[in-house]
């Protein structure tokens, strides 16, 4: 019996170093099947003409992708990557790859350089489609982003820094991130290493499908620091379709502005746990307002798809074509209730409103408001409400209330002027939170202060 456990022993390290091995996928057979269907860009943009400052978007993007600046009186050469997607020669890339290029060239694995056509490009979600004489041509195969696991194996192929056909591997950190003014991308976040020359190409995962555009990186240094985000490969091809059909790119709109619920909102609307996107502003005559979406209510589904974060809505919406028809689940007063919305064509909307008073009020509050002036509303673009004065307490600073906001909203009640504040707080329970509906810079926001 000792000679068995003795040998038992002797095996075990054995075992489980040859279990662990036998876990650790193999990539070599992926990367044969999947990297001939890459692509290296090259773009070339005449020096002729005018240059112009580069927006904030681009500066992000051109600091962590494009070449060093060239000298104004030279052609101004960038690179990336970028992947086919069918036999008879269409690209997917990044629109900041190719973006105002003269002439684009694609080099194949097989060496072949070829010229390409741009078949459209879209700014919203930094995509962008070409095309090349060639037939026959290997393609990628298209999973799907929605299906991928967090710790899940995947890869990606590409040319950083200009080295062709460069693999690197790493696991899906997060799904649904926001990045900036994109709202209609929810990236892919992983650990993929990737750096200039990777941008638009593709991450793949382990049964060699496409799931994702690798697009950009979060750098200190410009450099890979563990963090790279992906298009998730459902809106690159919702995008890619409709390029490649109207050289344009059609997305729905609700008509609604939206915040996170916290937890102090999920407890005063009654609901189990903060989830879905809450209204804080429903426009005029748009989808929502004939629907009947109010201000206050919290989005939790749309159009079959569960919205847990006010992130996921907008992406949703967007994929969604003008004028479908879908369901849209809303938590109002404690009960869930089912709305059919119409969606309009994403365009600005604005809204307008109206007023009068000139006192202050709030003595006790921990802040104060006063009447809107013609100068204030003239620069918030709001005509009733009362605007942030004085901030006297820590707890009004901590719940992000700030000097100039107007109040539009205590609790359910719509607030037109000072009377009307007045009138809203004193109906309040003494230790009742209060929560305001307040325009904040350009935007409408609900903010929770405790008493």
């Amino acid at each position: 019996m000792k000679k068995i456990l003795i040998l038992w022993a002797l095996m075990m390290p054995i075992t489980w170093a040859h279990a662990k091995e036998q876990r650790l996928p193999d990539f070599t057979t992926l990367v044969k099947k999947t990297s001939a269907a890459v692509v290296n860009i090259v773009a070339r943009d005449n020096a002729d003409e005018q240059s112009r400052p580069l927006n904030q978007q681009e500066e992000q993007l051109y600091r962590f992708f494009g070449l060093p600046d060239q000298p104004q009186n030279r052609d101004r050469v960038s690179g990336g990557s970028g992947f086919i997607i069918s036999a008879d020669g269409y690209i997917l890339t990044n629109r900041h790859v190719i973006q105002g290029a003269d002439k684009v060239t694609v080099t194949l694995k097989d060496r072949r350089e070829l010229d390409a056509e741009i078949i459209g490009e879209d700014e919203a979600s930094d995509v962008a489609v070409l095309k090349v004489d060639a037939k026959d041509l290997p393609i990628l195969a298209v999973g799907s982003a929605d299906d991928l696991e967090i710790g899940e194996w995947v890869m990606a192929i590409g040319s950083p820094l200009s080295f062709e056909h460069s693999v690197t591997k790493g696991i899906i950190s997060a799904k649904g991130r926001t990045m900036g003014n994109q709202q209609y991308v929810p990236y892919v976040q992983s650990d993929v290493p990737i750096n200039r020359g990777n941008s638009g190409g593709p991450l793949i995962n382990m049964q060699g499908e496409v799931v994702g555009i690798n697009t950009l990186i979060i750098s200190n240094t410009g450099g890979y620091m563990g963090i790279s985000f992906s298009i998730p490969i459902e809106v690159a091809m919702n995008v890619a379709d409709q390029l490649k059909a109207h050289q344009t790119v059609k997305r729905g709109m609700l008509g609604v502005g939206i915040e996170n619920v916290n937890q102090e909102m999920a407890d005063y609307l009654g609901m189990d746990k903060p989830r879905g996107a809450l209204v804080n502003n429903v426009y005029k005559k748009s989808s929502a307002d004939k629907a009947g979406i109010k201000v206050g209510d919290v989005i939790i589904e749309f159009n079959g798809k569960s919205i847990n974060t006010h992130n996921a809505l907008p992406p949703a919406v967007g994929m969604t074509m003008p004028e479908t028809t879908v369901a849209v689940k809303v938590f109002r007063e404690g009960q869930v209730k089912l709305l059919e919305a119409s969606l309009d064509a994403l365009e600005p909307n604005q809204v307008a409103l109206n007023d009068t008073d000139d006192k202050t009020y709030g003595k006790g509050l921990g802040f104060t408001v006063a009447a809107m002036t013609d100068a204030i509303k003239e620069r918030t673009g709001e005509s009733e409400g009362v605007v942030v004065k004085t901030i006297d307490e820590a707890t009004v600073r901590r719940a992000d209330l700030r000097v100039g906001d107007v109040i539009k909203k205590v609790g359910k009640v719509a607030v037109k002027n000072l009377k009307g504040f007045k009138t809203a707080v004193a109906e309040l329970e003494e230790d009742e939170p209060l929560v305001l509906l307040v325009k904040q810079g350009a935007v409408n926001r609900f903010i929770v202060i405790e008493r």
